[in-house]
């Protein structure tokens, strides 16, 4: 009995030990097999509404609006302003043939915040939608993984039980009582569409068909192709532990006007697909105002390119960069297909294209290039995390050539947008946003009425008046950390001015002080604390002295 009892140990030793070490793979098991599609349909016809056969003769129609958002696009990521991964010819095009803002930032340095300051022109401390929504555990699966790591950063912090008291994750959106620039412009007579991303919440009144937008074909998961296309090139990070589980979670499907209650699987490479039902939404509408959000997915994370878009930009090292090249080719190709399309429909004059990224690049994706030459990345507030590319086309108002000097932000696009299409913003609704068509149109720099933006993630907390900017964040805590940059000097925050000039942080603080006290609060609170390295891509190791900072999420 004796040698029963102590082979059993070592028989429960031996499994015990195999699964700590195996505790990762263990993990992202139960992950895939929570979200495993069972419920993916084949891919159908989507039956877009159709406008007139032919057009108004009750003269001029107002402008076509389209936005076009990229996901976690960096700076660098395309060749428009002199440096560019790849030649990104169609997004250079666009910038060449309408305005170019050589100083527009992203509404957030995370994506969901930032779309929903788009649609809306309002900060989170109105709409109080604040943090970029997780489905439930991933938190906790991220932060299990990222501690499992030998990367020497400094621990994540995850709270299991605040995240049990949060809403479940299709409630954490846009609260469907927020006007959307959707509702705005189908109350003045146009069809308006959505394909892709949304990420402002998926029930309750917040889904997009519910949001203004008469038609919505949504990303329900996020692969660009099934993992094992025979027409894939895929790049996995082992050095992410969100990578890590998106490649576990995630499955290829999309739905149309129905949210998640009738999946089905898109038609060819994401991108692609998307930018496909886009010229049909174009095309089947083309004698009526339309207003189409295409929200593109690439190149976020999972990296995916097809073979082709591998193959053609050539040999780059290493070969995550060369996938991502890839997916950015893909991008810049679907904005040529849409310029080419309002072409050959003859609406090029008379539509407004709008081209943008939800946020800076991503660190974690280990390509030091993409935000150069500022620094940061996406999760954090210097310049690479919030500085986006943004360019209008416009050709019957906007002269080609044009350049904007003046900060803008997210919060402008929808002023603008209602502006072009002469739409009344919503009544008794506070509007951050300023519509940026004297800048374009009047090159009126001087009537501008804004100095201050601000940014707000928790305690990380940023605001620029005039050429100052100062960050504050009181992680780790260890004390108050306050960075104060003279961006007019040193665009590239490389010179910290917090201690030699106190009577501008305390100028700026007031000016955050006064923001906050507007906020009636988060509609939820982060469950996750997270270390992100400044200078550094979570492929470098962390050592002691680099900078980071903590965000919560």
């Amino acid at each position: 009995m004796k040698k029963f009892v102590v082979a059993a140990l070592v028989v429960i030793i031996a499994v015990g030990s195999l699964a700590w070490f195996k505790r990762t793979d263990i993990l992202l098991g139960i992950v895939k097999y929570r979200f495993a599609a069972t419920d993916v349909g084949p891919n159908r016809l989507i039956p877009w509404q159709k406008g007139p056969l032919a057009p108004s003769d009750n003269g001029e129609q107002p402008p076509n609006i389209i936005l076009i958002v990229a996901d976690d696009l960096g700076y660098n990521d395309i060749s428009t302003f002199g440096g560019g991964l790849i030649e990104t010819p169609n997004i250079d095009q666009l910038a060449a043939e309408g305005a170019v803002f050589t100083q527009s930032y992203s509404g957030a340095s995370t994506c969901a915040p930032s779309r929903a300051m788009m649609m809306t022109g309002r900060y989170p401390t109105r709409t109080g939608f604040e943090f970029t929504p997780t489905p439930a555990g991933m938190g906790n699966v991220v932060s299990s993984i990222s501690q499992q790591m030998n990367n020497n950063l400094p621990p994540s912090f995850y709270d299991q039980a605040l995240e049990a008291t949060q809403p479940a994750y299709e409630l954490k959106g846009l609260p469907a009582e927020e006007v959307t620039v959707a509702e705005t412009l189908k109350a003045s007579g146009y069809y308006t569409a959505h394909v892709g991303k949304w990420h402002l919440g998926r029930d309750n009144g917040m889904a997009p068909h519910q949001q203004g937008f008469d038609d919505s074909l949504l990303m329900s998961s996020g692969l660009y192709l099934p993992e094992d296309d025979s027409n894939v090139v895929n790049a996995k990070l082992p050095f992410d532990p969100i990578d890590q589980f998106l490649w576990a979670a995630m499955t290829y499907a999309n739905s149309f006007n129905s949210v998640d209650a009738d999946r089905f699987k898109p038609k060819g490479y994401l991108t692609d697909y998307w930018t496909d039902e886009s010229v049909n939404v174009i095309k089947a509408n083309k004698n009526r105002p339309f207003f189409l959000y295409l929200a593109h997915w690439g190149p976020h994370t999972p990296l995916q390119a097809t073979r082709e878009d591998y193959e053609a930009v050539g040999d780059i090292k290493p070969h995550r960069k060369r996938v991502y090249a890839g997916m950015v080719r893909a991008i810049d190709r679907s904005v040529g297909r849409i310029l080419d399309t309002l072409a050959e429909e003859g609406l090029s004059d008379n539509t407004m294209v709008i081209f943008t990224s939800d946020n800076g690049g991503a660190g974690y994706i280990g390509i030091p290039e993409v935000n150069q030459p500022f620094r940061g990345w996406k999760i954090t507030m210097f310049e690479g995390g919030l500085r986006v590319p943004m360019m209008i086309k416009w050709p019957s108002k906007i002269a080609a050539g044009t350049v904007v000097e003046t900060p803008v932000a997210h919060i402008d696009v929808m002023p603008t947008i209602a502006a072009a299409a002469g739409a009344s913003q919503p009544a008794g609704v506070v509007i951050d946003g300023l519509s940026t068509l004297p800048l374009m149109i009047n090159q009126d720099a001087a009537n501008w009425t804004r100095e201050t933006l601000f940014w707000q993630n928790g305690h990380y907390q940023v605001v620029r008046h005039g050429d100052w900017k100062l960050q504050v964040n009181d992680r780790p805590t260890d004390g108050l950390q306050h960075w104060l940059f003279d961006l007019a000097a040193d665009p590239t925050e490389r010179q910290n001015l917090a201690a030699s000039r106190p009577n501008i942080v305390k100028q700026l603080k007031d000016l955050l002080a006064e923001h906050r006290a507007e906020s009636d609060g988060p509609l939820y609170l982060p469950s996750m604390q997270m270390p992100v390295m400044v200078d550094k891509t979570l492929a470098q190791g962390f050592v002691e002295g680099d900078e980071y900072i903590y965000t919560p999420n």
